[in-house]
């Protein structure tokens, strides 16, 4: 379970950065910008500069780049399978220098493209939540999805779903944490045997973390009851949101480096 120490995905750091002090809107944004057209980018050089752009965004919010790094670790188990499916199974020019497995120069190019992919979106999202609050990404998301209304949806409750499920997240890790480590003190050896006996050990951890999941809504949906809880409608903020000229200019900055990268 030491993986789950490395999720920076739903996690907030407070500080006075540069990517602090943005408007949530353009990191939103920003991160939907990206996720768009990392679908579209088909070159290694490419993103091996969306990589360090990433580590450029990272350094503009006070985040140790080996912190971000790190959070990798999460996912390695993934990248490995992206890269091995697609290292024999795509088909193509093999690679003669490597004897006894048949391993394409397509597959290579292809694996590396798709593991490149998962690192940027990653290290995206990890970004915007390390600097940005939930109660921020709330009013943002609110503010974006306002068009919906014309449809009779509220924007308001997406945006709070979406909140709750990121704000939830490092507290079941959390939780996850103290039931894997009183099952090992009750003699659970969850590293050890193959693949199937591991899933079976993760039984134990899985219930207790659903059972735990379960309570926390239900004491949420009480404390928003006792508060009068009813929805988005004339509800005002202590903070409003400005999106001033730095936002404006960080949306335009990486936009356009986006564009260029999508066409060379």
């Amino acid at each position: 379970m030491e993986f789950l120490k490395n999720v920076s995905i739903g996690q907030y750091v407070p500080g006075d950065s540069f990517l602090h002090s943005l408007d949530p809107r353009s990191k939103i944004l920003l991160l939907f910008i990206i996720v768009f057209t990392v679908f579209f980018v088909s070159r290694l050089p490419s993103y091996i500069i969306l990589i360090l752009l990433m580590i450029y965004g990272a350094a503009l919010g006070n985040i140790s780049v080996w912190y971000l790094i790190k959070s990798l670790r999460s996912i390695l188990f993934l990248i490995i399978l992206t890269l091995v499916l697609n290292f024999f199974f795509t088909p193509g020019t093999a690679l003669e220098f490597i004897p006894y497995v048949k391993v394409t120069y397509e597959g290579v190019i292809l694996g590396l493209l798709m593991a490149a992919r998962l690192v940027v979106l990653v290290m995206s999202a990890s970004i915007l939540t390390l600097t940005t609050s939930p109660v921020q990404i709330t009013d943002a998301l609110e503010s974006l999805l306002k068009p919906l209304k014309l449809f009779g949806i509220s924007s308001y409750e997406i945006a709070l779903i979406m909140t709750i499920a990121l704000k939830f997240i490092p507290v079941l890790i959390g939780e996850a944490e103290k039931i894997a480590k009183a099952q090992m003190s009750r003699g659970l050896d969850i590293d050890r045997g193959n693949i199937i006996r591991r899933m079976k050990n993760l039984v134990p951890i899985i219930v207790p973390l659903f059972v735990h999941a379960y309570k926390h809504s239900e004491e949420l949906a009480i404390a928003m009851e006792a508060r009068c809880y009813r929805g988005g409608e004339g509800r005002t903020r202590l903070k409003e949101l400005r999106f001033g000229r730095m936002d404006f200019v960080a949306v335009v900055f990486v936009g356009a480096v986006l564009v260029i990268l999508v066409n060379i």
